[in-house]
């Protein structure tokens, strides 16, 4: 990769623009988790130290081109002020003369947040000259939003092409673990996909079974693929409308060299509710009464022999429904299991997703894998395979 980072760059004296995402939720007017806003701390502490002005872009919900209230970054700023332990300006509006004023009025190491870049039409039609605008405000562009990546828009591409520009610390630690996974890995590699739709994650199997050593399947989706070699799951959730889609991707599996695994055991209930009564059972003897709801214990038992045996490990959704007890048990003892490896050293761990993150930390391990993304739809994109444009436009 030839993106540059924040050491190559000098902001002494020097506007930064940086693209961040500060799309978070809000209860009752205030942010209710800051997540994101910690982890963009050490670009703009970064910046700030170095003597520039630090003035943020992002966007904040869908408001579809025009001004809604609601959706202000201005409820953003009492968070990002408490997160940095000083005063953050706002303008109005993210170009134009109340843009302009703002960033005079900034001293060198102070923060500035400009409007919802989603006010203007232009943002989401990467319009040229509403990016021109954007330049205008700045000498240096920084972006720091992995999770806007797959967007082509003004703040995350267009603006890219027109001013020296380079990764924020958080986009840089994220791609250089997305290429340490999948890029270069130290194999062999095994990604783990559950969820559950496969019709969801047709794209992702397909070039993850060109790309891995070993493919383990979980959840509903695992469901899905036992249905389609025949396997009776009772009443469990499956689309069995997918089943040729599965065996294609078996195929493929087999002759990309890629081995899939899926549950040898597995957890039946009746019904899906916390504390249900339960058994565990043969893959193949689930009745037609009961549901599969988690991966068994021979299972579970597999899948931390075989991490043991790996270098790399690519994470994305749950083994089970981790979401009610005891159908927990297989994501939570195979997570803590991977964790325990990585912080042993002996394993790289990169998992993302929104079911993921919730997943892991469930199990209490969010913080002991290697790398875990909070971005969601860029995650799963770039684990398709597809070129994600706000990466593309740093490169070089």
């Amino acid at each position: 990769m030839a993106w540059k980072t924040l050491d190559d760059i000098a902001f002494d004296g020097k506007t930064a623009l940086v693209r961040v995402d500060l799309n978070v939720p809000l209860r009752d007017g205030r942010v209710s988790d800051p997540s994101r806003i910690e982890r963009i701390l050490p670009t703009l502490r970064h910046i700030a130290d170095a003597g520039g002005k630090v003035v943020l872009l992002s966007h904040f919900g869908r408001p579809k081109g025009k001004p809604v209230p609601e959706m202000s970054l201005r409820q953003v700023v009492p968070a990002l002020e408490s997160a940095l332990g000083g005063p953050v300006a706002f303008a109005g509006d993210c170009l134009g003369q109340t843009a302009q004023d703002a960033v005079a009025a900034l001293a060198p190491g102070g923060v500035l947040v400009l409007e919802n870049t989603r006010f203007h039409p232009g943002e989401e039609a990467n319009d040229p000259d509403f990016a021109a605008a954007l330049a205008d405000l700045g000498d240096v562009y920084v972006n720091d939003a992995f999770s806007t990546a797959h967007r082509a828009h003004a703040s995350t591409e267009g603006l890219a092409h027109l001013l020296p520009a380079c990764a924020g610390r958080l986009m840089e630690g994220e791609l250089r673990a997305l290429e340490a996974a999948l890029g270069n890995p130290a194999r062999p590699v095994v990604a783990v996909v559950g969820g559950a739709k496969v019709s969801t994650k047709i794209d992702l199997l397909g070039n993850l079974v060109t790309r891995v050593d070993h493919l383990v399947i979980g959840g509903g989706m695992a469901n899905t693929f036992l249905a389609a070699k025949g396997v009776p799951i009772g009443r469990s959730l499956a689309e069995h409308e997918m089943g040729e889609t599965a065996r294609d991707i078996l195929r493929k599996a087999e002759a990309a060299g890629c081995r899939i695994h899926l549950p040898v055991d597995v957890v039946i209930a009746q019904e899906f509710r916390d504390g249900a009564p339960n058994e565990v059972v043969a893959t193949t003897a689930c009745p037609d009464e009961s549901m599969i709801l988690d991966a068994g214990p021979e299972t579970v038992a597999q899948l931390c022999a075989l991490f043991d045996t790996a270098r790399t490990l690519i994470w994305n959704g749950p083994l089970g429904a981790f979401e009610i007890a005891p159908f927990d048990a297989a994501t939570v003892t195979v997570a803590r299991h991977a964790a325990r490896l990585s912080k042993a050293g002996q394993l790289v761990s990169v998992a993302g997703g929104g079911d993921t993150v919730a997943a892991l930390n469930h199990a209490g391990v969010c913080d002991d894998f290697s790398y875990v993304s909070t971005a969601g739809g860029a995650f799963l994109e770039w684990m398709e395979g597809r070129t994600l444009p706000g990466v593309a436009a740093l490169d070089g």
